[in-house]
């Protein structure tokens, strides 16, 4: 019987793009800004800092080196050195199904958005017609279904070409055209009169307003924005040869991905301040805020242009890593073809989205307690599934794998871990006691909203 090879990334830079790609989605472009304006500003940025070095960044290394161990996707990982702990990666699938059920209606949004910026029907400073627009759109359930419709099967395009024609090509492209158009609008955005206090907000700290709320959040915003807990980098570091410096790796991509969030708030943070706007907007500050900003500016409609195409680079390089994962269970453990197999769970999720979109029209019953499918969707997959899978990770790797094999694991490529010490206790000790904190009270919020 032939045995068929196992794809590999065509090189590390490929990897990094790709896994930076999954990274840096709507988590850094739309989420974070808007959630530094619900959380405090430089006091969430400060917690969101320390997460990710004391957390994120360890919990990437973990990850990314599971993943090359076992050369397995991420249900294959957990199961081939404990079977046991197969039900770890099943959830890590789940979590993927989840995600992307919602992030593909916010990703039709954008696409929306993107063609609304090239008829020009965004430029306009009126709020109040940007807030129709808006409201249009969230009223129209045929809108919502087809845009949404419209991004999986562009999803679903790059996957089902695979690894190095599909993901990594895509992210090769994607990835610098979306920091050189993020880096323009960032420029433009800081050189605007008044952008001082935005500046000012964004980068220094007022640490009364630092909450255990705002805190959950911050931790949260990590793991939604670095992939960790739903096996996207197990998955992704699967495909790494041996030779390949996990370490260097597993610093790039974070750095990467904190710098496209920080991009993104000085883009959008210092112009809304400079032009008057409500910083605290929350989920609308993208949609109707940013372009009121634009068309503000000199040649503001070709900043919205570039913004949501920018945008929609972002939505799509992290959805097909979602869907990827999934994808690979199906390849990996199931012996599936990829066609069939990325079509089959392409349609599945899009399904499961259909609800999430749905609920989200004035009137819907699409809700369960006080939460609407969207922040049920939503709330689930960041606050409990990404979390949870986190957490069983960090334990996992520490103490069924262990910290002294994934040590071995990191330097076969022949570089010295000299902070393996460090690194271990973090896994060990830190990290889970903090994630479980986090986690404990997340538990507790989502079942309150869904009985009250």
């Amino acid at each position: 019987m032939e045995t068929k090879t196992r794809e590999n990334w065509s090189s590390k830079a490929g990897f990094i793009l790709a896994a930076a790609g999954s990274a840096i989605g709507l988590g850094n472009i739309w989420k974070f800004p808007y959630s530094v304006g619900t959380n405090g500003g430089g006091a969430y940025v400060a917690v969101y800092l320390l997460f990710l070095v004391l957390i994120g960044t360890p919990l990437m290394l973990a990850a990314i080196t599971l993943g090359r161990k076992t050369q397995l996707s991420v249900f294959g990982a957990y199961k081939s050195i404990d079977k046991r702990w197969s039900f770890v990666g099943f959830l890590a699938v789940i979590c993927g199904f989840v995600i992307l059920a919602f992030y593909s209606s916010v990703g039709g949004w954008v696409l929306y958005y993107f063609k609304n910026a090239v008829t020009g029907n965004l430029n306009t400073k009126d709020p109040q017609v940007l807030a129709g627009i808006f409201s249009n759109m969230m009223n129209s359930p045929a809108t919502l279904i087809v845009y949404q419709l419209i991004f999986m099967a562009l999803t679903m395009l790059i996957v089902i070409n695979g690894i190095k024609k599909g993901i990594e090509v895509t992210s090769k492209v994607m990835m610098p055209g979306l920091f050189i158009l993020l880096i323009i609008i960032a420029i433009r955005s800081v050189t605007l009169e008044g952008s001082m206090e935005g500046i000012k907000f964004l980068l220094v700290p007022d640490f009364s307003k630092i909450t255990l709320e705002v805190a959950k959040n911050a931790m949260a915003q990590v793991f939604f924005s670095l992939s960790i807990g739903m096996g996207v980098m197990i998955t992704y570091g699967s495909y790494l040869d041996k030779e390949v410096n996990l370490l260097s790796t597993a610093v790039s991509i974070p750095a990467l991905d904190t710098l496209a969030a920080l991009i993104a708030g000085f883009a959008t943070i210092p112009a809304v301040f400079a032009l008057g706007f409500e910083v605290g907007e929350g989920p609308g500050l993208m949609f109707i805020t940013l372009p009121a900003v634009f068309a503000s500016m000199p040649l503001g409609q070709i900043f919205c242009i570039a913004f949501f195409l920018m945008v929609t680079f972002a939505a799509l390089t992290s959805s097909m890593s979602m869907l990827e994962i999934s994808v690979s269970y199906f390849v990996d453990e199931l012996k599936k073809d990829r066609k069939k197999s990325t079509l089959a769970v392409g349609i599945v999720i899009f399904l499961m989205g259909i609800p999430a979109s749905l609920s989200l029209v004035q009137g819907s019953s699409f809700y369960i307690g006080s939460l609407s499918f969207f922040d049920i969707y939503d709330k689930l997959s960041s606050n409990i599934l990404l979390t949870t899978g986190a957490f069983l990770l960090s334990i996992f790797v520490a103490w069924i794998l262990t910290t002294k094999e994934a040590v071995k694991e990191i330097e076969l490529s022949g570089i010295r871990f000299k902070l393996a010490p460090v690194w271990s206790f973090l896994v060990k000790y830190v990290v889970p006691v903090g994630v479980f904190i986090i986690l404990f009270n997340s538990y507790k919020d989502f079942i309150i909203a869904l009985l009250n």
